[in-house]
């Protein structure tokens, strides 16, 4: 097959972001599309099948439009770009980037950077109860706080209110030193450091203080009633299914509730429920409440982290499949 060449501008500035350091990402592109890709003084020149050529343009196009508006481009921006293109969304790219939700203390602005994470935080905007629920590194606990602080920033909620039950592989709190306090603050810790990144510390320091901003054990709603707040239950899979009943119906008027989960890392004892799973059985349908599923594709972290979450979903993937087929074998021996 004759091979096929494009030519496109690129002003310099944006073409040193897109190729990275030592060239590494264009030579990413490159392999993935199986083109070659060269620059000619600002101008590239794409040559390879046809098809290929055309996506990996594509793709330089919109790394281009994102480069171009200030935007630092990672290696995750790069890999996702790649995957979208493979799947012909990449005109998605841009439209993900234009939705900023608000800034860190530092500047850095706070985006949804895939399709999942996009439809996550369209969910939130539109529904009072949202479910996340997904996989370590999908942004599923950051993007809700980012939505919380800018909702308690524009006065839209009078209070953000962070919970997560205190359960964390397989530890139990009466064998941490100190008080009450001092042994679920390493559990809520992952919340008071999102809250810093985006809020700053002094800010959160005053808010904390005014009884605004409140970081809490799940045991501690319990018996309230939480009107005109922002509330975010973290690490649902290890909450019960009365706790979980018990936190839902604490949700009064004026309120805004996310609640995020990993089903795959659950705590709880190995015969125990988990609410999240009930809830998500329970609820699926009822107006103004949304269940969001992140995925691999959808980790932001470390490249690596993305193919670590990936191994491990083909192989539970594996295990559930041969689960089935043992029961269906076991039930056919039964009937004989």
């Amino acid at each position: 097959m004759d091979e096929f060449t494009v030519r496109m501008d690129m002003p310099t500035a944006h073409m040193q972001k897109i190729f990275g350091m030592q060239d590494a990402y264009v030579k990413k592109m490159e392999r993935d599309f199986g083109v070659a890709i060269v620059d000619r003084n600002g101008q590239l020149t794409i040559t390879g099948k046809e098809e290929m050529v055309k996506r990996a343009r594509s793709v330089l196009e919109q790394l281009s439009i994102i480069s171009g508006r200030g935007n630092e481009i990672e290696e995750q921006n790069v890999d996702y770009a790649i995957a979208l293109g493979m799947e012909e969304k990449e005109e998605a790219l841009a439209q993900i980037d234009g939705d900023c939700i608000c800034h860190t203390v530092n500047g850095k602005p706070i985006k949804p950077k895939t399709l999942g994470q996009k439809a996550y935080v369209d969910a939130i905007r539109k529904n009072m109860l949202v479910f996340g629920i997904g996989p370590a590194g999908t942004g599923k606990t950051y993007l809700a706080m980012a939505m919380a602080i800018t909702a308690f920033k524009n006065d839209e909620v009078g209070r953000i209110i962070l919970t997560r039950p205190a359960i964390e592989a397989g530890e139990k709190l009466g064998f941490l030193p100190g008080d009450l306090q001092s042994k679920v603050d390493p559990y809520l810790r992952p919340l008071y450091d999102a809250l810093y990144q985006i809020m700053g510390a002094e800010s959160f320091a005053k808010n904390m203080e005014k009884g605004l901003i409140e970081v809490a054990p799940l045991a501690y709603m319990r018996g309230r009633t939480l009107d005109n707040a922002y509330i975010i239950l973290d690490e649902a899979q290890n909450t019960t299914p009365a706790q979980m009943k018990m936190f839902l119906t604490r949700i009064g008027f004026g309120s805004k509730v996310v609640v995020t989960g990993d089903d795959s890392q659950k705590d709880l004892p190995p015969d125990a429920k988990s609410g999240l799973d009930i809830a998500a059985r329970v609820l699926r349908g009822i107006d103004d409440i949304a269940f969001c599923t992140l995925t691999s594709k959808d980790v932001v972290r470390h490249p690596l982290v993305q193919k670590i979450v990936k191994a491990y979903e083909d192989f539970e993937g594996k295990e559930a499949a041969r689960s089935r087929r043992n029961k269906e074998r076991g039930v056919k021996r039964g009937a004989r």
